[in-house]
C-alpha cells in the first residue's frame, strides 16, 4: 500500500468511528432518561454489571437472571426476553421489541425521550399489581 491509500484508509477508520461513538452516546443518554422515568438513577446505566442488575429490577425480573448472561446461547435468549419486557413495560408492543434489537440508536430514543411512561415492572404481576394500587396525586405516592 502506498500513502496514499494509508491516509484514505485511516480516514474512513476514523470517520467510521467517530460515527459509532456519535450513537453509543446517543444511546447512553437515551438509557440515561429511560431509568429515570422507571424511577431508577440514570448513572446506573454506565455502570457494568450494576446496569443489567438495575434494568432487571425495572422489568420486575429476580438478580440471578444475571447468572443466565454467563451462558452462551442462553444469555441471547434472555437479552431478547429482557428487551421484549422494558418495550411491555413502557406500553409497547413485539414490534418494538424487535426494533430495540435492531435498530437501538433509534428506538432506545423514542423510548427516553418520547412520551412513553413507565408502567411498571412487567415481568413480576406481584409487583405491577401494587406499583398500580400505588395512589398518584401531583406525582407523589399517597
Amino acid at each position: 500500500m502506498d500513502e496514499n491509500s494509508t491516509a484514505i484508509f485511516a480516514s474512513l477508520a476514523i470517520g467510521f468511528l467517530f460515527t459509532i461513538g456519535i450513537i453509543a452516546i446517543i444511546i447512553l443518554i437515551a438509557e440515561w432518561k429511560i431509568y429515570e422515568k422507571a424511577g431508577q438513577p440514570g448513572w446506573a446505566c454506565i455502570i457494568p454489571i450494576y446496569n443489567v442488575f438495575i434494568l432487571l429490577k425495572i422489568i420486575g425480573k429476580p438478580w440471578w437472571w444475571l447468572l443466565m448472561f454467563l451462558i452462551p446461547i442462553v444469555n441471547l435468549i434472555f437479552a431478547i426476553w429482557m428487551l421484549n419486557l422494558l418495550a411491555k413495560s413502557f406500553g409497547r408492543s413485539e414490534g418494538f421489541t424487535i426494533g430495540l434489537l435492531f435498530l437501538p440508536f433509534i428506538f432506545y430514543p423514542i423510548l427516553g425521550f418520547g412520551k412513553d411512561e413507565y408502567q411498571g415492572p412487567i415481568g413480576d404481576p406481584i409487583a405491577l399489581k401494587e406499583f398500580q394500587d400505588i395512589k398518584y396525586e401531583f406525582g407523589k405516592p399517597q
